[in-house]
């Protein structure tokens, strides 16, 4: 393995979490990828899951759906959307996803009469998933979730400390993300955590070559010599992570820090100078914009707003297209009065205090029937408005019933007893208790209709998005649907799947199955946000 040309940054974090590790590793992706360097990137979630789907959105936020369709912890968007590349399933490696395969390799008797024990089949399942997704790039960074005080991190550590020793110490780079303190009550900056969070690292035999500073104030020079001197950090090394006006304006702090130089020199790579010029006039758009709108954004999981993380940054991303500030009124689809619901809308929309509408994802009935109040109002009064995954089939719903004359149309995930399935399940799926393994996850193409809105927008015929849901539109109401006027501008291939829907005739009146907002980068906006903040204005 020693002659190997793999190159990997270990990116760890130590005392708090919440630090932004992730930021720091998807800057570190954007520098190197500036400098023209192939990268890869995998993130390693200690939880015991084999990826995020059973988790909370109330806990951990929005779960990420790549590609391939693994659901992931919304981190991988987050790495996502500071460059155009897509990630797979093997870029989460999650406890579960290692203690399983080392099961099931003792299971088939792989290890022989061996002891299978932590160290080394653990820790060598885990090397070897880092350097399957490493492949072939110049560089590959990995970040280790949670602290180097939590216990489930433990294997994770061992295993990167003796990646050291596997692949040449020149090739691996540990980057440590930790917290400078500031008392404002003494007007003093502690280095304590930094210090201790170090030591910590150190009792696995890591030594981190790169200190980044999570500050909301400026590191002095003193306090640079200080930490060096403490720490065993070269001052070049310690970097300082002051709060920023926007995320994607970090990269920018760190290049001028001569981070990416640092990292290119550890690793005898020729140096390239990263180019930022177009990231930095995108980035100067988010924190200057010439105007301001307000769209209203319909949601159920309030108490947590990262769970709607990727709706948040494509509205960032499509304000830059724009060029102008998109501010989000969050209104809780459960504390709105179903019969007032038309007049407070009517309300805000004279008033200038709505410009255009989205509902995002979602599972099951709970506050539906507002929201297809609120279709009605979008509908009738020409409010731009965009519906996302499970909202399309609540669009649906409401224009059946409101103009194709069937007053109970609904879904049987609301109500299974509807006479008018309007959203039914497929043939090919069954209703049993593993019903989650009967969704469509991941990328799935679509063929949008000519001269349709989708079509302008998309400025091309066959397209993909990524999905997550398990109902559809049936098919058994195409037709009727159709006639009276709403148009199913996108289908599947073969033709038996609702993709998208729109109406004539209207500002912005258009809804789709998927997911678009996990394909939104900030160099590259999705055109269905660019269109909805186009519209509002």
């Amino acid at each position: 393995m020693k002659d190997s040309v793999w190159k990997i940054i270990f990116v760890t974090g130590g005392s708090i979490s919440g630090l932004g590790k992730w930021v720091t590793a998807s800057s570190i992706w954007k520098l190197l990828k500036s400098a023209w360097l192939s990268v890869g990137m995998v993130k390693m979630d200690p939880y015991l899951q084999v990826d995020a789907w059973t988790m909370s959105p109330y806990e951990h936020g929005e779960v990420f759906v790549t590609e391939d369709g693994s659901e992931t912890d919304l981190d991988l968007w987050n790495y996502e959307r500071f460059t155009w590349e897509n990630l797979w399933a093997d870029s989460n490696i999650t406890t579960w996803k290692v203690y399983l395969n080392v099961i099931n390799k003792e299971r088939k008797w792989e290890y022989l009469w061996k002891t299978v024990q932590i160290i080394p089949h653990i820790t060598n399942e885990i090397k070897d998933n880092i350097l399957k997704t490493s492949g072939n790039c110049d560089v590959t960074i990995v970040e280790v979730w949670w602290t180097v005080w939590d216990i489930e991190s433990q294997p994770f550590l061992e295993a990167i400390r003796q990646m050291k020793e596997d692949i040449w110490k020149n090739n691996v780079l540990y980057v440590h993300v930790a917290p400078l303190l500031y008392l404002d009550f003494s007007w003093e900056v502690k280095t304590k955590l930094i210090q201790h969070s170090i030591i910590k690292l150190r009792e696995y035999w890591i030594i981190a070559d790169i200190l980044v500073c999570r500050t909301n104030s400026e590191v002095s020079n003193d306090i640079k010599d200080k930490i060096s001197m403490l720490c065993g950090i070269y001052k070049e090394n310690i970097i300082e992570a002051k709060n920023a006006n926007s995320i994607y304006e970090v990269p920018r702090k760190l290049k001028e820090q001569d981070l990416d130089k640092i990292i290119l020199e550890h690793f005898d790579i020729k140096w390239k100078k990263s180019d930022l010029s177009n990231w930095n006039n995108l980035v100067e758009k988010i924190i200057s914009p010439k105007r301001e709108i307000t769209i209203w954004v319909i949601w159920k999981y309030v108490e947590f707003e990262d769970t709607y993380k990727s709706i948040n940054e494509a509205f960032i991303h499509a304000w830059v297209a724009n060029d102008v500030k998109v501010r989000l009124n969050w209104i809780n689809s459960e504390k709105l009065e179903w019969e007032d619901s038309q007049k407070i809308l009517k309300w805000l929309y004279d008033e200038g205090k709505l410009s255009g509408m989205l509902i995002p994802g979602g599972f099951w009935g709970r506050g539906v029937e507002w929201k297809i109040n609120a279709v009605k109002f979008a509908r009738e009064n020409g409010v731009p408005f965009l519906w996302i995954c499970l909202w399309l089939q609540v669009a649906v719903i409401e224009f059946a019933r409101n103009v194709c004359g069937m007053k109970w149309a609904d879904s049987t995930e609301f109500n299974k007893e509807t006479v008018f399935p309007i959203v039914d399940f497929m043939e090919w799926q069954d209703d049993d208790i593993d019903k989650w393994w009967t969704m469509r996850l991941g990328r799935y193409d679509a063929v949008l209709e000519k001269w349709s809105l989708a079509n302008e927008l998309y400025g091309e015929v066959n397209i993909s998005e990524r999905h997550r849901h398990r109902y559809e539109v049936n098919p058994k109401y195409h037709d009727v649907l159709r006639e009276n006027g709403l148009v199913l501008s996108g289908m599947s291939p073969d033709g038996k799947l609702v993709e998208f829907v729109e109406l004539e005739n209207h500002p912005y009146f258009i809804a789709t199955q998927a997911h678009p907002e996990f394909k939104s980068r900030l160099e590259s906006p999705h055109p269905l946000f660019v269109g909805l903040v186009k519209s509002s204005l």
